[in-house]
């Protein structure tokens, strides 16, 4: 076979972020969702009130916090999509092109979204007993990267090869809300409007990733949107 053919040949084989999930790669993608909710549930019930005994403010605690999600929430990811897709993650989950666009999209958003705050809460409210290691980096600049990826970057991306993009949003968002759940019926957290809000936002997230076409739009409003909640308004 000339070697333009097996070119052509194995382009046509190579897998595209485009093409609908086929019924072994739903059923991998299914197994992936069982797996890493029943992973995180497991470590907040078992291995987070142990955590806590460390003390939230100490710096222990932060990077054990940070290791975890990134071992559990990022790092699946990541090699689902080389091993199993077959793609690049960083291109798939949107994280290479338009990056302009996408930070430029999370600051109009985030603007929007401090004055929300702002209507809320009144004017912040800052107290340098707020600034732990968890609180600035575990919580708020790194939890945008740690909880996009999954969700809006993989999650979301994966459904919409199945259903259609409103569809894929609303079931996104609502595993979203799901993941919450261990956390705060454990915490003794659990309210309706906390279920309402983080749908709602999921559903932003989506938008965000949508019409910016970069992971990094949702990932910085993300971040700075909990910056504002946890450090600023100490909501």
């Amino acid at each position: 076979m000339p070697l333009q053919n097996l070119t052509r040949s194995a382009k046509e084989k190579m897998p595209t972020r485009n093409e609908p999930l086929s019924k072994k790669g739903q059923g991998s993608f299914l197994l992936y969702l069982v797996c890493f909710h029943v992973t995180w549930t497991a470590w907040v019930l078992l291995g987070y009130p142990r955590l806590r005994l460390l003390g939230e403010e100490t710096l222990l605690y932060m990077l054990i916090n940070v290791v975890v999600r990134a071992l559990v929430w990022v790092l699946p990811v990541f090699i689902y999509l080389r091993y199993v897709n077959g793609v690049s993650p960083t291109r798939y989950l949107k994280l290479r092109e338009h990056w302009r666009g996408g930070l430029l999209a999370a600051l109009v958003f985030s603007i929007f979204n401090f004055l929300f705050f702002v209507a809320q809460h009144g004017l912040p409210q800052f107290h340098t007993g707020d600034i732990t290691w968890n609180s600035v980096l575990s919580t708020t600049f790194l939890i945008g990267f740690m909880e996009e990826v999954p969700y809006r970057g993989f999650i979301f991306q994966q459904l919409n090869e199945w259903f259609s993009f409103s569809e894929a949003a609303v079931i996104s968002s609502l595993l979203f809300v799901t993941i919450h759940l261990p956390g705060w019926l454990s915490l003794h957290l659990f309210r309706t409007q906390s279920v309402i809000f983080i749908f709602v936002f999921g559903m932003l997230m989506v938008s965000l990733l949508r019409y910016s076409k970069s992971l990094w739009a949702p990932i910085v409003s993300h971040s700075l949107n909990d910056f504002f909640s946890v450090v600023l308004f100490r909501i």
